[in-house]
C-alpha cells in the first residue's frame, strides 16, 4: 500500500529519541514494569519510521534489528507506547490497527482511499478550533481528537471510470449480438 506523507521532520533526532525513552521509562515505572533492552529497541524503530505500522510490520522491522523479540513483546510494547502518547492507533477502514508515533509532531489528520487504502496526511488548524469550541460548549478541556476522511483516490477513480467505460461498451457489444440473433430467428 502506498503511503503518502507530510510531515514536520525528515526524521527523528538523536535528542528526540532520548527525551521520547524519558518519557516511557516514566511512563513504565508508574505502571510496575521494568525499562528492557527489547523495550528500547521497539520504541526506536518505531520512532525511527515515518510509516503508519501494523503490529506485524512493526515485529518485521524489530526482527532485522533483534531475532530474539516476539509478536507479543512487541504488541504490548505498541499499546504502552499509546498509554503514554508516544503513539496513537490509526483505523485506515481495513481492520488493521496501524500506529504511529506522536512525539513532537503536528496534530493532523487522514486522507483515506477506501478501495486502496492509499492515506494522506494534512493539517488544519480549523479542526483544531472546533474542537475546543465544542470541547467550551461542553465544559471538557480537550486533550486530542482523531479526524478521518474516507473517499476514493484519483488512482482508484481513474480506475474505475475505465472499468465502468470497458464494462459499458461490452453491455453494448452483448446487446447488439442480442438484436443481431432476434432478427435471424424472424
Amino acid at each position: 500500500m502506498l503511503q503518502k506523507r507530510i510531515d514536520d521532520q525528515p526524521s527523528i533526532s538523536r535528542e528526540n529519541i532520548r527525551e521520547a525513552e524519558a518519557i516511557f521509562l516514566q511512563h513504565l515505572r508508574r505502571v510496575g514494569l521494568k525499562q528492557t533492552g527489547q523495550r528500547n529497541t521497539i520504541l526506536r524503530t518505531f520512532l525511527e519510521t515515518r510509516e503508519h505500522l501494523s503490529t506485524d510490520e512493526l515485529h518485521r522491522l524489530v526482527k532485522k534489528k533483534d531475532a530474539g523479540i516476539g509478536f507479543t513483546t512487541v504488541y504490548r510494547t505498541l499499546k504502552l507506547l499509546a498509554g503514554c502518547g508516544l503513539a496513537s492507533e490509526v483505523a485506515f477502514h481495513d481492520g488493521i490497527a496501524r500506529y504511529e508515533h506522536q512525539y513532537n509532531r503536528r496534530s493532523h489528520h487522514h486522507m483515506v482511499c477506501t478501495e486502496c487504502g492509499a492515506s494522506v496526511e494534512f493539517f488544519s488548524p480549523e479542526v483544531g478550533e472546533v474542537e475546543r469550541e465544542i470541547g467550551a460548549k461542553h465544559d471538557y478541556l480537550t486533550t486530542r481528537h482523531t479526524f478521518q476522511i474516507y473517499g476514493l483516490c484519483a488512482d482508484c477513480r481513474e480506475e474505475n471510470n475505465r472499468r465502468e467505460g470497458s464494462r459499458k461498451d461490452d453491455l453494448r457489444k452483448e446487446d447488439g449480438r442480442r438484436k443481431a440473433e432476434g432478427r435471424r430467428i424472424v
